[in-house]
């Protein structure tokens, strides 16, 4: 009995080691993007959706380069931690740009999304070019960083459009994954403040 117990209670400690905590977003309210690198245009639109009624399109409007748009940031990460990121990508222009990708930026500063750490790299594929097709990464926290800044990173010219959808970010429990409605002003540490007031 005494070593069914034991047995029962590693399996809830491993549980909770292993504990993750999700977030998605799928761009129906009116909130775009949470910053950019580059000159590139972001808006809520229903002309391509993959997921409800809305998505977001991301113009291209730099002559050369690859724009990227942070869709999401996650903070209080550790080395060890993974990360894992989707979202669903549209164009119709097989092996030719317009294109897209998951990218990923090491951050370590919880207040700046633009403290730029160095490339966390990210995925190879630009994808089929022929509608909606998955993107998705898998990133694994080292160099002592504590905050990846997941990124659609187009590839395209001037002008040119993607649309993008139904994100999915997944990460430790205890780390914090924001998404382009985040409110720095209801961030958790705001509303312990707040609810120690009361």
């Amino acid at each position: 009995m005494k070593s069914i117990l034991v047995l029962v209670l590693l399996f809830a400690v491993a549980q909770f080691a292993f504990a993750e905590i999700t977030e998605n977003y799928g761009w129906e309210g009116t909130q775009t993007i949470l910053g950019n690198y580059g000159d590139i245009i972001a808006t809520i639109d229903t002309e391509q959706t993959h997921g409800g009624s809305q998505s977001l399109k991301l113009v291209d409007d730099d002559e050369s380069g690859t724009p990227q748009a942070y869709v999401g940031w996650v903070v209080g990460l550790s080395d060890g931690d993974q990360v894992t990121a989707s979202f669903w990508r549209y164009d119709t222009t097989p092996t030719a740009p317009p294109s897209c990708r998951i990218w990923g930026g090491w951050n370590d500063d919880p207040d700046d999304i633009y403290d730029y750490g160095g490339s966390a790299s990210g995925q190879s594929d630009y994808g089929p070019g022929t509608g909606w097709d998955l993107a998705e990464y898998s990133w694994t926290v080292e160099g002592g960083h504590s905050g990846l800044v997941i990124q659609v990173r187009t590839y395209s010219e001037a002008g040119a459009t993607v649309w993008v959808d139904d994100l999915t970010i997944t990460a430790p429990d205890g780390a914090e994954i924001r998404t382009p409605d985040y409110s720095a002003a209801l961030s958790p540490d705001t509303w312990a403040a707040i609810k120690a007031t009361f």
